[in-house]
């Protein structure tokens, strides 16, 4: 070898030394880095503030022209664009990068292999799948060469950092580890700064919890408080408007309007008009239960119930729609309600009950009332010796009961005596005109229960042994009126003088001997052949003698009709169609019918 070529491999050796050297140093700086950023990385923060120190210190790592990174939208499974460095286009700040499936471009290759990935010059590498949005951002941003590395939390894949730059090259394999590496730490630093983020907001939830949770409990303190201190209704809804704000109804079994703290009378608005299938929902779960009007406005439905009885429902109109702890509270609401009307419906029976047996004592003690008596009514401000009237209420539609839990509102407002006496509602009462009180009385009761209902008022005479008479007069008389078909009346015995001798068991006798002088033998003949003239007869004459109509009320051919009536015309003579004849006829097929109808139970 001479000198020359000594020189030349001499001064290869110093290059490749000098090359080694420089590689070496810098893996050392890129190293040195690699953990200074890790080192960085490990500060908790909030995860966008990480992700942005993420791309940041990947950018300056790599050198490259772009750095970026994009994580799994899992609920879509696309990758949206979270932080970006060294970007020109706004277009390309502002993406989602890409939505489209997972098998596209390079981050379709990363997830497929779990491993990194790069091509020289993206936009013509054919052996990807391509998404023409993500190609446009990337020409419009001259991406041309790109590596994307996976950030994994275990096997999962869970988003992908790039480097690219705007000139078609090669990814060497040190750069490729490098950003691997990076990634590595980087995935821990972000699961790291979600869990923190997590972790704070538990905190913060819990907080919100707490405090709720303690108002929530204050708020059940002051209900179960009303209750305490005998509070009604009116407290309960201004504690629920000062915790919950809107406007609060309560309204009682029969959907009436008890207390609004809106000033609203009567029936507006209640469940049974506007809130019949949330009243019927909560009825079925003992929820809250939401709806909307046609204003926007919220409508929260509680029905507050005992057992499988109804016993109302408690209603919080506002304009939002209100939150867990919002319907939690209503709903104790409607059940401390459903206790305080137990407790007021205890106390309400327990005194029906003491002013029914003292009703049935006044109606069926001798008078004068001897002092005892005299002292109980006067201890409830009652003085048994002026009343002067007798009511009886019929209403089918509704059980006694209800009934008369109306009825003792109206009779303290008469200082009256009502309860039940042999099932009836009763009402004993002082009045100058006792015709126009059971009017008044009935239209008082029809607006409280909203149901046709009969009223008959029979006058207590000074003389009267005792109520008994009066009670059977006035029981018997609204039996008399239902049977004729009046459903919806107020009256008085004395109105009905025509049918005295059937409701006034003193005419008995009377009305025995009347019936049997005027149809005793058409009686005696159904009786011995167990036929039916006298209801022939009484079809007859409801359908004003007409033989057509009857024989179809009856379902008889015409002339089986005829032949009934020449048997009846032989039995009480051919003139018994005479006017002067056919009146009490009449008279007394329609007694015979009514007297048939009477319960035989009443007390007579």
């Amino acid at each position: 070898m001479d000198a020359t070529d000594s020189e030349t491999a001499n001064g290869d050796a110093h290059a490749s030394t000098t090359e080694l050297a420089d590689r070496r140093q810098r893996r050392e700086r890129e190293l040195s880095s690699l953990y200074a950023t890790a080192r960085s990385l490990t500060a908790l923060g909030e995860v966008d503030t990480v992700l942005a120190s993420i791309v940041r210190h990947a950018h300056e790592l790599m050198g490259t022209d772009i750095t970026y990174l994009s994580v799994f939208d899992d609920p879509h499974s696309e990758l949206m664009l979270r932080a970006v460095e060294g970007s020109l286009s706004p277009a390309f700040r502002s993406a989602h990068v890409p939505h489209v499936p997972a098998n596209t471009g390079v981050a379709g290759r990363v997830v497929q292999t779990q491993a990194a990935f790069w091509v020289s010059n993206y936009l013509t590498d054919t052996t990807l799948v391509h998404d023409p949005d993500f190609d446009r951002i990337q020409a419009n941003e001259g991406i041309v060469a790109l590596l994307g590395v996976p950030l994994r939390d275990g096997p999962r894949v869970f988003g992908i950092l790039y480097a690219a730059d705007r000139i078609e090259r090669p990814f060497h394999i040190e750069e490729v580890a490098l950003l691997s590496a990076f990634a590595d730490h980087a995935a821990v630093a972000l699961q790291n700064a979600r869990l923190y983020q997590e972790s704070r907001q538990a905190l913060v939830d819990l907080q919100q919890a707490y405090v709720t949770i303690e108002r929530s409990g204050q708020v059940h303190e002051a209900l179960a408080q009303v209750v305490l201190t005998g509070g009604g209704a009116g407290e309960i809804a201004d504690l629920l408007v000062t915790a919950l704000g809107g406007r609060v109804s309560i309204y009682d079994r029969d959907d009436y309007l008890c207390v609004s703290t809106a000033n609203v009378r009567g029936r507006a608005d209640s469940p049974a008009d506007g809130l019949r299938s949330v009243l019927a929902d909560s009825r079925r779960t003992g929820r809250c239960v939401t709806t909307t009007d046609n204003t926007g406005e919220f409508h929260n439905l509680v029905a507050i119930l005992a057992g499988d009885s109804y016993l109302g429902a408690v209603v919080l109109s506002h304009t939002q729609i209100p939150g867990e702890v919002e319907a939690r509270t209503l709903e104790r609401a409607a059940q401390i309600l459903g206790l305080m009307t137990l407790k007021q419906n205890a106390v309400a029976e327990a005194e029906a009950r003491v002013r029914g047996e003292l009703l049935t004592e006044v109606i069926t003690s001798p008078r004068p009332y001897d002092t005892g008596l005299t002292a109980r009514a006067e201890a409830r401000h009652l003085a048994i010796d002026d009343f002067n009237a007798l009511l009886v209420i019929d209403c089918p539609s509704l059980r006694p009961a209800d009934l008369i839990r109306h009825l003792h509102g109206v009779a303290d407002e008469w200082s009256a005596l009502a309860g039940l006496h042999l099932g009836a509602p009763t009402m004993l009462l002082r009045a100058d005109d006792i015709d126009a009180a059971a009017a008044t009385i009935h239209r008082r009761l029809r607006a409280l229960l909203r149901a046709p209902l009969l009223v008959c008022v029979t006058p207590i005479a000074a003389t009267a042994e005792s109520l008994r008479r009066p009670f059977t007069l006035a029981s018997r008389c609204t039996k008399i009126l239902r049977d004729v078909g009046v459903r919806d009346k107020s009256t008085s015995t004395t109105h009905l003088l025509v049918y005295a001798a059937l409701f006034d068991p003193d005419r008995g006798d009377d009305l025995r001997m009347f019936l049997t002088g005027t149809l005793g033998a058409l009686l005696d003949y159904d009786r011995r052949r167990n036929t039916d003239l006298v209801a022939t007869l009484a079809a007859y004459f409801d359908n004003s003698t007409n033989l057509t109509r009857t024989s179809k009320a009856l379902l008889v051919h015409m002339n089986t009709l005829v032949k009934r009536l020449d048997r009846i015309a032989a039995l009480i003579g051919d003139d018994w169609q005479q006017p002067d004849n056919a009146l009490p006829l009449q008279l007394a097929v329609r007694l015979h019918t009514l007297a048939n109808g009477l319960d035989s139970g009443a007390e007579g």
